[in-house]
């Protein structure tokens, strides 16, 4: 077996990097519970996104187990996960899947692993305050269903729309999309 093959562009505390980065949001235990997954399944069995995909959390967790951050962060799977929470309800060791695999995808993204389709639904929010914008067919079905062609959101409020954009800027989420 070749070890150096096996070795190579692994970092050990890739686990403990995915747990400090989360202590902002959650705590250190629920964080901790990265540690708990044993492999049995349960996660993918249950997961949506998995059965039209090639997803499994996992898989991704364990990678992340053994420090394997550039093949975690680099693979494109990690983008497929709907953040349904299925797994994380259904996980017998109560791992916060669902929260970890989006602290996984922060840290891609700080690391330019953003996926395009991501980066143009950000453009959406930063054009319309919406991830997915009103169209026409949207307007249409609203106004057949008795309710405002817009809603009371951002779109009604385009003054919104400069305030969300300098939040975004200031936060530095402007600069990590379109960098």
């Amino acid at each position: 077996m070749k070890k150096d093959v096996l070795v190579k562009g692994v970092s050990s505390d890739f686990c403990n990097e995915v747990i400090e980065s989360g202590l902002r949001f959650f705590t250190r235990e629920e964080l901790e519970t990265l540690r708990a997954c044993i492999q049995c399944g349960r996660c993918a069995g249950g997961c949506p996104s998995g059965r039209r995909t090639s997803w499994r959390v996992r898989k991704i967790f364990k990678k992340t187990h053994l420090g394997m951050r550039q093949a975690v962060l680099s693979d494109d799977d990690l983008w497929n996960c709907t953040t349904c929470y299925t797994c994380q309800e259904r996980c017998p060791r109560k791992v916060q899947t669902t929260n970890i695999v989006r602290l996984i995808r922060n840290i891609a993204a700080q690391n330019g692993y953003m996926k395009a389709p991501h980066k143009a639904v950000c453009g959406f929010f930063f054009k319309t305050g919406h991830g997915v914008p009103i169209n026409d067919e949207t307007k249409l079905m609203r106004k057949e269903l008795g309710l405002s062609e817009i809603p009371p959101t951002v779109h009604s409020y385009p003054e919104a729309v400069a305030e969300l954009n300098t939040i975004c800027t200031e936060s530095g989420f402007k600069k990590l999309v379109e960098g």
